[in-house]
């Protein structure tokens, strides 16, 4: 008997077969809105909260790019820099 054995990775039972199709699949918009009612309603806070988050940074980081004249957005070139 050896003392350690030799570990063999191998996939596990479910990942040997495709899963199967589901037979309310969403394919028309109608459908996936209604796959909306399988979130948790405790969700729905912290995804607006998220979205927020999101919009704001886009915001900020746009305004940012567009009014700082001090911000370099591309390369110096030669002949513009200062010796």
């Amino acid at each position: 008997m050896y003392p350690t054995r030799m570990l063999r990775m191998q996939a596990s039972r479910p990942f040997f077969y495709p899963a199967p199709k589901e037979s309310q699949s969403a394919h028309t918009i109608s459908q996936r809105i209604r796959t909306l009612k399988k979130i948790p309603p405790e969700l729905i806070p912290l995804g607006m909260v998220l979205c927020v988050a999101v919009g704001a940074a886009i915001y900020s980081g746009g305004k940012k790019l567009l009014t700082d004249k001090t911000l370099r957005l591309s390369r110096t070139k030669p002949e513009d820099r200062v010796h």
